[in-house]
Order: structure tokens, then C-alpha cells, then sequence
């Protein structure tokens, strides 16, 4: 693996890893351990898959642990079976922190990547780290007494999707509802939130428009999906006149509707005085 010098989690990691310990450690003190699938280009790793690895460790001692290497490499041949450009590139711990024997099962993880990258990833969302996830690499040091050991190097860490994944944690955002909040403030959220989008969209084919203009080479299929995305536009012109039409028609129901009334006031009143 070349030298990562940032790594990207994507949320399907998040939740399968949340789905690995709430099935197998929850309401209990131990932790899930499981592998990292993902792809490096140009010193960026994006770490968008991952399964889960049976894993036991004595709590007495920390050097007693088990990884069943057998039913990881099972299940890595079928994952790539699906998808041959995912490789291994780490393995994850559901924490908290690093742990004593966390150095030795990383090096048992270089049969499989040279320079695994350990992300410790905090399922209870502690308030002691920025983010929910935070990587680390291992690297070897010179101790005061001159033998080599290997600790952990914190490598800069951040969350990320793709465009179909932004698309899917949107949808599952708009599930997610505040039962105090009434239906027209849910809707106007939702109206709010798709206008910032398109708002962030619009900027970014402007700032790509006026590199345009001050000389960058142009992608001529971007401009046909813009010509193609303002041939959708509607026609402004002929909205307003229709907009206009339909405003008269609705103005003359209602003048209608009140000289009827008044003529059915009018109407009674001289039954009234002809009763009289």
C-alpha cells in the first residue's frame, strides 16, 4: 500500500460496525473486532465496506485473544467475488481507544496488507473524540533503551459518501422525525434542506463555469448534461400567463359567489317585509 496521508470512512462502515455490536457485545464489556475493505488512490484510502471477524479475548489477560483468520479469508474470497477491486486494507475495533494487544493483532493483519491502517471506531459516541471514527498505522520507534518498538500513528481522519450513498442517508434522515414537530415544519425542514442542496450544486457549476472562462480545459459531456438539466427549465413567460389566467378565473368565481349571496340576502329580506 502506498503512504496514506488521509483516510476516508464512508457510513456504510459506521453502520455495519453498530449492527456488529449491537448483535454480538451489547450491554456487555466486550468489543467487536472486524475487517476493512477499501480502495487508495493518490495518498486518499476510502474505507467504504467491512464484515465482521469472530473475535474473543481473555479480560484477565489482554495478550490472550482469538481472530479467526479461517472464516475471514471465507469471507473475504466471497466479497471478492463481488467486487475485485476492494481489497484488504485494515481491520476495525468497536474500542474504546487502543488496547494493549491492539499492536499484535495489527501485525497478524499483514498477511493480508503490508501496512494495515487500525480504526478504532466509538459506538456509545463518546464526547472525547471529534469524530466517531479515528485511524491509525503502525510505526516503528527507537525506546530511550535503544531496541526498536511499534506504537500507533494517528493518521487524519474524516467521514465521507459517495453521491448514491448522500442520496440514501438523506432518505434516512427524512425518517428520522421529531414527534413534537408538526407536519407543515417537517415539510418546510425538507423544502429548507433540498434548497441548500441545490444551492451547494449551483455553486459548484459555477466555480467549474468560471474555470472555464479564465482558461481550464472544458469537459464537453459536462456541458451537455448542463444544456440537457436547463432544457428542463420551465418556460417563465408562459408561466406567469397562466398564472395570471388562472388568478382571473378565481377572482370572477369569488364576484360571482358574493353577488349571489347578496342577492339571496336582498331576497329574504323582502320576504321578511312582505310577511310584515
Amino acid at each position: 500500500m502506498q503512504k496514506i496521508e488521509e483516510v476516508i470512512v464512508h457510513p456504510l462502515v459506521l453502520l455495519s460496525v453498530v449492527d456488529h455490536y449491537h448483535r454480538v457485545a451489547k450491554e456487555t464489556k466486550k468489543r467487536v473486532v472486524g475487517v476493512l475493505l477499501g480502495e487508495t488512490y493518490k495518498g486518499r484510502l476510502d474505507i467504504n465496506n467491512s464484515f465482521a471477524v469472530p473475535f474473543e479475548e481473555d479480560p484477565q489477560d489482554p495478550k490472550v485473544w482469538f481472530l479467526d483468520h479461517n472464516y475471514l479469508e471465507t469471507m473475504f474470497g466471497m466479497f471478492k467475488r463481488i467486487n475485485a477491486r476492494e481489497k484488504i486494507v485494515g481491520w476495525y475495533s468497536s474500542g474504546p481507544g487502543v488496547k494493549v494487544p491492539d499492536i499484535q493483532i495489527n501485525e497478524s493483519f499483514k498477511k493480508y496488507e503490508v501496512n494495515p491502517i487500525f480504526v478504532v471506531i466509538d459506538i456509545q459516541a463518546s464526547e472525547t473524540l471529534e469524530l466517531p471514527a479515528q485511524a491509525y498505522v503502525s510505526k516503528e520507534e527507537v525506546n530511550e533503551e535503544g531496541s526498536i518498538v511499534k506504537n500507533f500513528l494517528h493518521l487524519p481522519t474524516i467521514l465521507g459518501c459517495s453521491e448514491p450513498e448522500e442520496v440514501g442517508v438523506e432518505h434516512l434522515l427524512r425518517d428520522v422525525r421529531d414527534v413534537a414537530a408538526t407536519s407543515l415544519a417537517t415539510e418546510t425542514q425538507h423544502k429548507i434542506a433540498a434548497l441548500k442542496a441545490m444551492l451547494t450544486r449551483i455553486q459548484t457549476i459555477q466555480e467549474y463555469i468560471e474555470l472555464v472562462l479564465n482558461g481550464e480545459k472544458a469537459n464537453h459531456e459536462i456541458f451537455f448534461k448542463l444544456q440537457e438539466a436547463f432544457n428542463h427549465l420551465p418556460d417563465t413567460n408562459s408561466l406567469s400567463q397562466e398564472f395570471a389566467v388562472n388568478q382571473n378565473n378565481t377572482y370572477l368565481a369569488l364576484y360571482l359567489a358574493s353577488i349571489t349571496r347578496s342577492v339571496l340576502s336582498l331576497h329574504s329580506l323582502i320576504n321578511n317585509k312582505s310577511k310584515a
